[in-house]
């Protein structure tokens, strides 16, 4: 879901939550003001605007016309709003088929996939780093990236633990992805800074690296390193697991 096509805090209410949730009701004849689906809505667009650490559940209300307590009915902890919102920013991870039969490049789709998704909204790697959200586009992205490893001969506790890695590495990716565009209360990310406190006299390695380390092309930056962990796993191969593993 892109913020372009989030719903304004005053658009219609959206579809009911999931089953289990408790509906809004309607007051006097008029529509119900929010219920789960379009409480996280409006949620991802204020992510948007404003950003996490000024996404609080008392101005998530004011957005919505509504009381801070009317949205504990659906969420009793910021922690559970935003692993609802975790949960919608993979929604269309699965939406079309893997292009390639090549396990290796389809397990880089997918986490180009995710990383698309988390870069889709602002701070959206940090609002899915420790959700660990249980909702159908979690846990089908997972069963997804699982199911490519395992067809391709891994054992079930190498593909999860692969799985894991490749996740982790995307997440971990994204979140100095975002920092490094979006900036600091202090001020946006400067390779400057960085350049002028490295001398090829005091640090020569680092010198002669310095155009990779403070440039900002962060797609090519991840495909190297995915690269790399797609690499080790084809020369590991099915049926062997990593030292360590115990597999």
């Amino acid at each position: 879901m892109s913020a372009e096509s989030t719903p304004s805090p005053t658009s219609r209410t959206g579809p009911p939550g999931p089953s289990g949730t408790r509906p809004a009701t309607a007051g006097r004849g008029r529509p119900p003001k929010l219920d789960q689906a379009r409480t996280v809505e409006v949620a991802l667009a204020l992510l948007d605007e404003v950003g996490l650490d000024a996404l609080t559940m008392r101005r998530l209300a004011e957005a919505m016309d509504v009381r801070a307590g009317a949205l504990y009915r659906y969420f009793a902890t910021k922690h559970e709003l935003l692993t609802a919102m975790a949960e919608v920013l993979l929604a269309d991870c699965l939406d079309r088929p893997l292009r390639s039969p090549d396990w290796s490049e389809r397990v880089a789709e997918l986490a180009h996939r995710m990383r698309t998704a988390l870069l889709g909204h602002r701070d959206g790697a940090r609002v899915y780093a420790g959700t660990h959200a249980t909702g159908a586009h979690t846990l089908g992205f997972a069963d997804a990236l699982i199911g490519v490893l395992r067809e391709a001969g891994f054992a079930a506790d190498d593909a999860g633990r692969a799985a894991l890695t490749v996740v982790h590495f995307t997440l971990g990716h994204t979140l100095e992805e975002q920092a490094a565009r979006q900036g600091t209360d202090a001020g946006p990310a400067d390779p400057e800074r960085l350049r002028a406190a490295v001398t090829p006299e005091q640090y020569p390695h680092l010198d002669a690296a310095l155009p990779v380390v403070a440039g900002t092309d962060f797609t090519a930056h991840f495909a190297f390193g995915l690269g790399l962990l797609l690499q080790g796993l084809r020369a590991l191969g099915p049926g062997t697991a990593p030292p360590g593993t115990g597999g």
